[in-house]
């Protein structure tokens, strides 16, 4: 593929694990094509399944708080997920559906090749990350995947379930700031080989 919009066109209306027979819509990902910074969540919950776009609930709205915290604006940004079909009644993605939704993920990544990927949650972190340690212990610190830096972040619905977890999000985001503030653009080199995952 060439362009996102090629790959849209190829996952279409996807079918290829069950998910694709309970959602409403498929949720592809939003954002520029050439953003410096790529968010990774989970799954679309019912407001996304609904709409078809990540990120649109009250954890979008937090999510928009914390990214105008450093400056930016979601349009800026590329904003994905791990699944791009709802879970039913929300429940964790299970692992025939990471395998056989991530490899369009990835294609995305390289499409957009980004500075920085901000993983958020559990699932994101640990399929970039290819880890398996919490998001609680792996947050607040600069990590490597292949080419990318990636900061784990939790989810911004976590903090609407949990108050103390705000003010750290908005900390973490002051470190993505860091981040891309100090990039050096002519540094930049394309993606090739394995991303992650």
């Amino acid at each position: 593929m060439d362009t996102l919009s090629e790959l849209e066109e190829h996952i279409g209306d996807c079918h290829r694990c069950p998910l694709g027979d309970t959602r409403t819509t498929l949720v592809f990902g939003v954002g520029r094509s050439d953003a410096d910074i790529v968010f990774i969540g989970e799954a679309p919950g019912r407001n996304e399944d609904l709409k078809g776009e990540p990120f649109v609930g009250a954890a979008g709205a937090l999510l928009d708080e914390l990214l105008a915290s450093i400056g930016l604006h979601r349009s800026e940004v590329y904003i994905a997920n791990i699944l791009k079909c709802r879970p039913p009644g929300n429940r964790d993605p299970q692992q025939v559906e990471i395998e056989t939704c991530t490899p369009f993920l990835r294609e995305q990544v390289r499409l957009i090749d980004p500075t920085a990927i901000v993983t958020l949650g559990n699932f994101a972190t640990r399929f970039v990350l290819k880890t398996s340690a919490g998001i609680t212990g792996l947050r607040g610190s600069l990590h490597r995947a292949g080419r990318f830096t990636v900061l784990p972040i939790f989810h911004p619905a976590a903090a609407l379930y949990d108050s103390t977890k705000r003010d750290v999000l908005f900390a973490d985001f002051a470190l993505i700031g860091e981040v891309l503030a100090s990039h050096d653009e002519e540094s930049r080199e394309p993606v090739q080989g394995e991303l992650f995952g």
